[in-house]
């Protein structure tokens, strides 16, 4: 007992370092420099490995069992021969092209191929041993879920198939609206700038800065001249037509205020006729001396009358 309380740094024995030391003894062993650093961490031992092969292959002779291959149906096999891509001349992962786990196509195509040759290995095997390898006409499997919970996995697909419908529906109707607002903005902007051109046309027409009136022709103009076809092209003059009503009721000039009285029409009375506007022209006196009655004039007459 002495030796074991001589060998511990504090005096005390292996039971009192053991239980929790109060912060008062811990300042003693301080001031008396029996507290050393690296006494507070714990030490973990070296954990130990153990590989008994022997043991090993004892457990595996134990649980292996000789099946036959009908039994098992295992294969180890490299996949199937990509005839395509031989025929297009590129590599396969077979010929030596390392498979990349990060691609996804590739790496089932891989597995896709593999399943293949374990098919085309398996099925003489199968015959040989004389397997049935198709299932009968009339063979009808247990299925794991029951009917109604399929009903209602069926259900909640044709739900979301639905929702997924409408949401794409609403998306397409949301993208016409737009192309058809911008359609119609364009439009407008269009038909605002044709207008702006064609009173800017006849603004300079009215004003004498030009001759044309390529504008009157509208649209048909426009395409006329969009085919490559133009009114000088065509027609180097105005037609029949233009020039017998210009010969007939004059062209250009002023049109409004062209009836107003002037200072010269207005002191110019050479044209003045008294008998005339009184009325005593033309009046002739029958026998007797009773005025002859006018005779009624004919119907375009009085339309015209009636139209001054």
């Amino acid at each position: 007992m002495d030796a074991v309380e001589q060998n511990s740094p504090l005096g005390l024995s292996s039971e009192d370092e053991d239980s929790e030391l109060s912060d008062g003894e811990l300042q003693e062993a301080f001031v008396k420099g029996l507290l050393k650093p690296g006494l507070n961490v714990a030490q973990q031992e070296a954990k130990k490995t153990v590989n008994n092969v022997e043991g090993l292959k004892q457990c595996l002779v134990e649980f292996q069992k000789n099946l036959p291959w009908a039994e098992r149906l295992d294969l180890v096999n490299l996949p199937a021969a990509d005839i395509v891509a031989k025929a297009e001349g590129k590599e396969t992962p077979q010929d030596g092209q390392a498979v990349s786990a990060d691609d996804d196509f590739q790496r089932e195509i891989f597995f896709y191929r593999q399943a293949q040759e374990a098919v085309l290995e398996a099925l003489p095997r199968l015959q040989k041993l004389k397997i049935a390898t198709k299932r009968p006409e009339d063979y009808f499997a247990e299925m794991a879920k029951t009917d109604q919970h399929m009903q209602k996995i069926r259900k909640k697909l044709i739900l979301k198939q639905t929702a997924m419908e409408r949401s794409e529906k609403a998306k397409r109707l949301r993208e016409q609206r737009k192309y058809g607002k911008k359609v119609q903005t364009e439009v407008l902007q269009k038909r605002q700038k044709e207008k702006k051109a064609m009173m800017s046309a006849v603004k300079k027409y009215q004003k004498g800065m030009t001759d044309k009136l390529d504008f009157l022709d509208g649209d048909l103009g426009k395409e006329k001249k969009g085919a490559g076809i133009t009114k000088k092209a065509t027609n180097k003059g105005p037609n029949a037509k233009r020039k017998f009503k210009d010969q007939k009721f004059g062209f250009g000039g002023k049109k409004r205020g062209s009836k107003w009285n002037t200072k010269d029409s207005h002191n110019d009375v050479s044209g003045f006729k008294a008998k005339l506007a009184h009325g005593k022209e033309g009046k002739k006196l029958r026998k007797g001396g009773k005025q002859k009655p006018k005779k009624r004039p004919g119907k375009e007459t009085r339309r015209k009358m009636k139209s001054r």
